[in-house]
């Protein structure tokens, strides 16, 4: 085992602090990873303020991770020590059950191993994330960054990129498709790069006038507002794929009114009730509502690939480690265009501060 510095949160309601805890020493197929990048997604302030009333504390976030290798066990065979590396959302699944053959382990069938706040599969101890100097992950989680894919920047691949990416190739967005983005933050905004760079026609869907000029610049066409009654009714049945990024309750229906025939309306941000649905929308055009959940390790590498090819990359604040409680509290007031990354070399600044140690 070996000793990690990281942030953690230790109850609900305090401030992430730095915390001493054990990394397990590596099994046969596992890689050790020191991390250089950590993005900061608005899940990881959900999970620290147990706004889904199932975290364990201590609880250490980050789940969108860039590093390298330090470090393999005696059975790894795709990476060296040196390789550049990235781990999303999950660090483990049983890879026997029908998901996870079809490489959805994000659906495995007894549940994913979360990177943070889970449990690991052999000893049932919580996993801590990757606000931290390092990481042991098995080797099927492990990613492979390209080399001409800017690590600074990367990391929110790893969670909001491959949320709204899955359904997109899932439903076939291409060249041409007419494509809606229901809000932009820091899904959205990924939304608009990935689905023009795979050559859809794209038109952001906002409250907020205000957000026109950034909707275009990142590669919008056109850009609805919400609010505008004749315009919304002047879309209708316009578009064959929308994607709603909107991380709270909300009316469904005035979207799913846009949906020309066959069209699908994806959710990859409430996961909480939504307001009542109207079935008559849904049977004419013959519309489909559906959900997605983040995507697979295959999933989340053709990202990554394709991301280099083409240059796509997240809108980035960078912080330093010191500065996460003052972004957490950004992040609740939508103040950051568009994802916070964790510069972790800023880590060992805080070395010498008394810190926590794991029970």
């Amino acid at each position: 085992m070996t000793t990690c510095l990281g942030f953690a949160a230790l109850d609900a309601h305090c401030a992430l602090t730095p915390f001493r805890f054990q990394r397990r020493a590596l099994r046969d197929d596992d890689i050790a990873i020191a991390i250089a990048f950590c993005g900061v997604c608005h899940s990881d302030a959900h999970q620290v303020h147990n706004d889904w009333n199932n975290t364990v504390y201590p609880c250490v976030p980050g789940h969108e991770i860039v590093g390298y290798v330090t470090d393999t066990g005696p059975k790894v065979s795709r990476f060296k020590v040196g390789d550049r590396v990235a781990v999303g959302c999950q660090v483990d699944s049983c890879l026997q059950c029908a998901p996870c053959a079809e490489h959805q382990e994000q659906l495995c069938v007894h549940g994913p191993t979360t990177t943070y706040n889970g449990k690991d599969r052999q000893t049932g101890e919580i996993t801590y994330g990757g606000y931290a100097e390092h990481i042991v992950v098995r080797e099927p989680f492990v990613l492979r960054m390209p080399e001409n894919l800017d690590p600074r920047y990367a990391a929110p691949l790893l969670c909001a990129g491959i949320t709204v990416w899955n359904p997109m190739r899932r439903y076939g967005v291409g060249k041409g498709s007419k494509v809606a983005v229901v809000g932009l933050g820091g899904l959205g905004h990924m939304a608009v790069k990935l689905a023009t760079a795979l050559g859809a026609d794209v038109t952001v869907i906002t409250t907020s006038a205000g957000k026109a000029d950034d909707a275009r610049a990142l590669g919008a066409r056109q850009v609805l507002l919400s609010s505008d009654t004749p315009g919304m009714a002047k879309a209708a049945n316009s578009f064959e794929f929308i994607i709603d990024t909107i991380p709270r309750r909300h009316d469904v229906n005035p979207y799913l009114m846009l949906l020309g025939r066959n069209g699908v309306l994806v959710l990859v941000g409430a996961i909480e009730p939504l307001e009542p649905i109207h079935g008559g929308l849904l049977i004419r055009n013959n519309r489909s509502l559906v959900g997605s959940l983040i995507g697979g390790i295959q999933a989340i590498q053709e990202l990554l690939d394709f991301c280099a090819e083409h240059q796509v990359l997240p809108d980035c604040e960078m912080i330093a480690m010191q500065d996460i409680n003052s972004a957490f509290e950004r992040l609740q007031s939508n103040d950051v265009k568009y994802r916070f990354v964790i510069d972790m070399s800023t880590l060992h600044d805080v070395a010498s501060l008394s810190s926590k140690e794991a029970p």
